[in-house]
């Protein structure tokens, strides 16, 4: 049986350029792939032709014998599979090959992209670091110097890893492509260089002093500018202040973790702050002023209404925590605990009893509860 034209089977025409035919080529590839079409019995012998029709079509010297004389050009090799430098090529061979190239552009980007040649440098590690700041310290904002420890870069290797600052040789391995190639059957293997670690390069005299890493470790002091309103769960990010890279490789970042330590007045709540003030039970009934504190250091006079309860909530505006990036300033609020006097006297005693006697009229919340339930006990009797 006659072979089919190399152009007809990968559907380009003869003046196609090379990214034309590698183009139709992936596209064949996918379509005719053994694996998509396992029901289909004359798949896998497409699939070898449109291979056999790429590997002679993507070499300029195939192609323009192919142009000139057809398949004639070819013949005499083992099953027609294309030209071998000295009159055909081994089909299985050149197949590997081509499915070599098909594998790297369909599976390339799920597999982390095709490198191309050697790994870049390693990055250095982003590091993580916890500050823990008061609450007066989030109000204001504070310049703080803080140490970390962490790896910098060899200063007497420059970040190279070679003693005397020696440029690193080229992988003998892997001739710097930082990856090798094994030909298993019809595939073609990829991996890292064993040698080198994909850096495509090696160090003879490795730095005393780093022991080739190009970099040491070392506490470094750092300032940092921690703003006004910041509160638990902030982050903060110093580009560049991370670890050093392997063997000149560029730093990784730095992350100030912050948490605001609870206070002895103040609770906080985003940009609102609360503050419990206790309150004698004369001065609940009686109403009067007061005086409170506020975070930036002052003070402020509150009125109490006269038979204030517990739990009643005054709000002084703009008295609260800023928020973070200039977003304003949050409120404070003022809530009061009635406190129940305690060691009373026998004079005190008395006093309180007599009052009590006269206040049938002054606990109108009391009245109305146990009215409540009193009308609850005489259902259930009913």
């Amino acid at each position: 049986m006659s072979k089919r034209d190399y152009y007809e089977l990968l559907g380009v025409a003869k003046g196609a350029s090379a990214d034309e035919i590698k183009k139709a080529y992936r596209v064949k590839a996918k379509e005719l792939h053994p694996d998509r079409n396992k029901d289909d019995p004359s798949a896998e012998s497409q699939f070898k032709e449109v291979n056999e029709a790429y590997e002679v079509l993507k070499d300029a010297d195939k192609k323009a014998a192919y142009d000139r004389f057809g398949h004639a050009a070819f013949e005499g090799g083992m099953g027609g599979g294309g030209a071998r430098p000295g009159g055909g090529f081994g089909q299985q061979g050149d197949f590997a090959s081509a499915f070599s190239d098909v594998f790297d552009d369909l599976f390339g980007d799920f597999m982390g992209g095709r490198q191309g040649g050697r790994q870049r440098a390693a990055r250095g590690a982003d590091l993580r670091y916890n500050l823990r700041v008061t609450l007066e310290d989030a109000y204001t904002g504070l310049q703080k110097t803080i140490n970390v420890p962490t790896s910098v870069q060899c200063g007497a290797c420059h970040g190279s890893g070679s003693e005397g600052g020696a440029e690193p040789t080229t992988c003998p391995t892997c001739s710097g492509m930082g990856k090798v190639r094994a030909t298993q059957g019809f595939f073609t293997v990829e991996r890292t260089c064993p040698t080198c670690s994909g850096l495509g390069q090696i160090i003879k005299n490795p730095c005393v002093k780093c022991g080739g890493a190009g970099r040491v470790q070392k506490d470094r002091a750092l300032s940092v500018n921690i703003p006004a309103g910041v509160e638990t769960g902030t982050r903060i990010r110093l580009a560049g202040e991370g670890e050093a890279g392997m063997r000149g490789g560029p730093p990784g970042d730095l992350y100030i973790f912050i948490e605001v330590a609870p206070h002895d007045i103040f609770e906080r709540e985003g940009t609102e702050l609360h503050c419990r003030v206790p309150v004698s039970m004369t001065a609940a009934a009686l109403g009067g002023d007061i005086e409170v504190p506020t975070m930036d250091g002052g003070r402020s006079r509150v009125k109490i209404p006269a038979g204030s309860q517990s739990g009643r909530q005054m709000r002084l505006r703009g008295k609260g925590m800023p928020a973070l990036r200039g977003g304003g300033v949050g409120d404070m609020f003022i809530e009061l605990a009635v406190e129940t006097p305690v060691n009373l006297t026998s004079r005190q005693r008395d006093l309180l009893r007599e009052f009590e006697a006269l206040s049938e009229d002054n606990n109108p919340e009391s009245k109305s509860f146990f009215s409540s339930v009193k009308g609850f006990w005489d259902s259930m009797k009913g």
